[in-house]
Parts: structure tokens; C-alpha cells; sequence
């Protein structure tokens, strides 16, 4: 009986492909919900491997191998060992190509040999989000109105022409909602136009992740389209009422100074909350971690991040930069961005929302722990995007890359929001 139902289990599990599918943030969620994927298109190098040592990760964990992930994390054997030890048709549902009309044929050919003749339920995924963000604006001449990126939305069509799957989920920055094409009409509506063209009712929301259980300030247009004429079929996501606070996150991490830490695992130390395990953060006491490791700054950082965090811990303020003493005041820009310096604010519900930039500086992630005086580190970032302890952040090189996992936790979408959107969709589509 075990057999048979864990057969039905299987066979009645919804499918899915990921477009613009970065490191997997959206993916994750889905398959934490019980869906299958079919494959991952992504044209960044690192990302790819990091889709790519997940793959490998849940293949191993479904066939009671993990002790080879662990040997692989802790460095006993190379990443093409660790592949070598999963199929390589699980490795090549991760596509590294560039979204483009040129490239178009060849994806299909891919995804098609994958589906074998399967029907696609899902299909995920937001294009890169710059050409519609307001801070990608403000910083082009041209507002990016004609920017290629504009229209990947297009192409995203051409799959559901092509795999008519049952549902999509378009994920995006709130910046798409007044981001203008060369005509003046807003690229939205052109997108929602079209999709109904070619079969898709659509409907959105502003999901807000902290409503969710995600300690982040992070609003997220989610789009979902059904195919065929319907209305008012947006899912029911259930609020979480628990308040906790960011300090969760950090609680049971060890503490580190300004460019200490290693790549390799380390225990946590003892944690006695909850929410790291109800958001799948955890999944057992004293699971080690990999990339907790952070930057170093130099004297004249650190005297300024003693200065954010003490006057955040005295009276929830943040630093202007002109409030720095003078000798510490050396950018030229005076103008603007004058909040470049921000405590992550341990003592509330929500922290600013992880961006990309924390690639270039953790400025704007100062560790709130004056005692460790430093930005925060990728595994603290992963972790307030709600990133499974257990994900590995690769390089294309192989080589740990602190900067490259920044990117990639920055881009992504937050894990548990992922979720609990898959989730509230398994009703829908089972209806459906």
C-alpha cells in the first residue's frame, strides 16, 4: 500500500519550467510545494552550476545519497566528482542559454526532448527585472525605454504558445507597473494584452513577503495566468500572523569580525526558536552552514559602521552621510544615495530588501551586532531570503565566490514566498 500511494503521490505531482530561473528562489519553492521540475533555462554561468549542484542535491536527497553532497561541501571530493555521481539527464535539465529569439529553437528542441511527450503544467518566472525597476530607470539616460530587456515578456509568450501549460507565474519589481514603452503605453498592459491573446486569463497582486513570513521589506508583483476565459481565480495566500523578529535570522550563527569566516561548513551553535524551521530554513539542530563568511573593510568602514549601528541600537535612526565626522566623509557625492550606510534592523519584523548591489559593498547590510562590527555575510543574506541552509552558491570556476553568491541571493526571489504561492496554486490546480 506504501508503494502504491507513494506512486499516486508521484504521478498527480504538477510539473513546471523555470525561465529566467537565476540561482532557483522561485524553483525552490515550487518543489518544496510538491511540484516537479522539468528544466531550468538560465543564461548566467554561475547560476547555472549553482541550479546545477541543486539538482544534484535533491536527486541524492531522494535516493538516500546525501552523505555525497556533505562529502562535496566539505571539500573531500571535486565538483565534476560529485556530478559524476548523479545522471547526467538530471544535470542537463539545467539550460544555460540566453532567453532570445536566435536561441529560441534550440531551447525548444531541449525542453521538448526533456517533456518526451509530456504535458507541462507550470510555467515560472520573471524576466530580469532593470529595465522595469525605478532604480534601473533613474540611472539610464533613456529611462531604458527601448532597452531589449523590455520585451523578454515576448518571448516568455512564445513558451506558452509553444507548451500551452495550465497555469503560469510571472514574477516581477514593482517598477513594471509604471515602467512606459516608447509609445507611452505601459509595458503591464501590453504583457496582459497579449497573454489573453494567445489564451491566458491574468490576474496580480502586490505580495508584500514579510505578510508571508519572510523578515524582509520585499514587495513583488506576482502575476498568474489560467488558461481559458476565468475570473477571480488568484488563489487565497494565507497571512502569517506570527510576529518574529529579524534577529531569528542571526541568532545561532557564529559570530565573525570584519573578513573572517570560511566557505567550507560550519555548526550553528544552539538554537532555541521555531521560525527557522517553520520557513524551511532549517531541518535539524546543528546543521552545518557554507559561505559564512564575510567582507573585509577597511579602518575607515568599520569606524562608520560603529557609528550606524550605535546610533540605530540608541534610537532607530539611521545615519545620514552627513552626519559622519568630516575626516570620515570622502565621497563626492553629496547630493544623493545619502543613506548609503544602513543597519540591518535586528530588532523589528522585516529588514530592507536584499538587492543585487550587496555584490559590490555591504553598506547597506551592516551587521546589527556591534561586537562583530561588519556587513553581513551570504549565508545571513540567503537566510533572510529564506534559502535552505543546506543551498550552495557555486562559481562557473569552481572556486568559492563570496561576490558571485551576493548576486545570486540578491536576484533572487525569497524561497518561502515561493511557497506559499506554489501552494495556494495546488488547490487550483487540481480543480482545474
Amino acid at each position: 500500500m506504501r508503494g502504491f500511494n507513494f506512486l499516486f503521490l508521484f504521478c498527480s505531482m504538477p510539473n513546471f519550467l523555470d525561465l529566467f530561473a537565476g540561482a532557483g528562489g522561485l524553483s525552490e519553492g515550487f518543489i518544496r510545494a510538491n511540484y516537479s521540475p522539468v528544466a531550468h533555462i538560465e543564461m548566467d554561468p554561475a547560476a547555472c552550476y549553482t541550479l546545477k549542484t541543486r539538482v544534484a542535491y535533491h536527486w541524492l536527497k531522494n535516493n538516500n545519497n546525501i552523505s555525497i553532497y556533505n562529502d562535496y561541501l566539505n571539500g573531500l571530493i571535486s565538483r565534476e566528482q560529485f556530478y559524476s555521481k548523479v545522471p547526467q539527464k538530471e544535470l542537463d535539465s539545467v539550460l544555460h542559454y540566453e532567453i532570445s529569439k536566435e536561441n529560441l529553437p534550440e531551447i525548444f528542441n531541449k525542453v521538448d526532448s526533456i517533456l518526451d511527450g509530456a504535458q507541462l503544467d507550470f510555467i515560472i518566472g520573471g524576466p530580469p527585472c532593470q529595465a522595469y525597476s525605478l532604480a534601473g530607470r533613474s540611472r539610464s539616460k533613456t529611462n531604458m525605454i527601448g532597452d531589449k530587456r523590455n520585451y523578454l515578456y515576448l518571448l516568455y509568450a512564445e513558451f506558452l504558445k509553444r507548451y500551452k501549460p495550465k497555469f503560469f507565474v510571472f514574477e516581477n519589481v514593482l517598477g513594471l507597473l509604471s515602467a512606459k514603452d516608447q509609445d507611452g503605453s505601459k509595458h503591464f498592459d501590453n504583457m496582459r494584452k497579449l497573454f489573453s491573446e494567445i489564451g491566458y486569463s491574468t490576474e496580480f497582486k502586490v505580495l508584500t513577503a514579510s505578510d508571508f513570513g519572510v523578515l524582509q521589506n520585499r514587495k513583488r508583483i506576482i502575476m498568474i495566468g489560467i488558461k481559458g476565459q476565468e475570473e477571480n481565480f488568484y488563489p487565497n495566500l494565507q497571512v502569517i500572523k506570527e510576529h518574529y523578529l529579524v534577529n531569528e535570522l542571526f541568532s545561532d550563527l557564529p559570530h565573525l569580525q570584519s573578513g573572517e569566516g570560511v566557505n567550507t561548513p560550519v555548526k550553528t551553535l544552539k538554537y532555541r526558536g521555531d521560525y527557522l524551521y517553520k520557513v524551511g530554513i532549517k531541518e535539524f539542530p546543528n546543521e552545518p552552514i557554507t559561505l559564512h563568511q564575510s567582507r573585509p573593510n577597511n579602518e575607515q568602514d568599520l569606524q562608520i559602521y560603529k557609528i550606524a549601528v550605535n546610533e540605530w541600537n540608541k534610537s532607530h535612526k539611521r545615519i545620514s552621510y552627513m552626519d559622519l565626522p568630516e575626516k570620515l566623509r570622502t565621497h563626492s557625492n553629496i547630493d544623493s544615495f545619502l543613506d548609503r550606510f544602513k543597519v540591518v534592523a535586528a530588532d523589528l519584523p522585516c529588514s530592507q530588501t536584499i538587492v543585487a548591489h550587496i555584490a559590490k559593498d555591504g553598506h547597506y547590510f551592516i551587521h546589527p551586532d556591534i561586537t562583530q562590527n561588519r556587513s553581513i555575510t551570504p549565508r545571513e543574506a540567503a537566510r533572510i531570503q529564506t534559502f535552505p541552509d543546506n543551498y550552495y552558491f557555486e562559481s562557473a570556476s569552481g572556486k568559492p565566490s563570496r561576490t558571485l553568491a551576493f548576486k545570486q541571493i540578491g536576484n533572487a526571489v525569497p524561497v518561502h514566498l515561493a511557497y506559499v504561492v506554489a501552494s495556494a496554486l495546488l488547490h487550483k490546480y487540481k480543480t482545474k
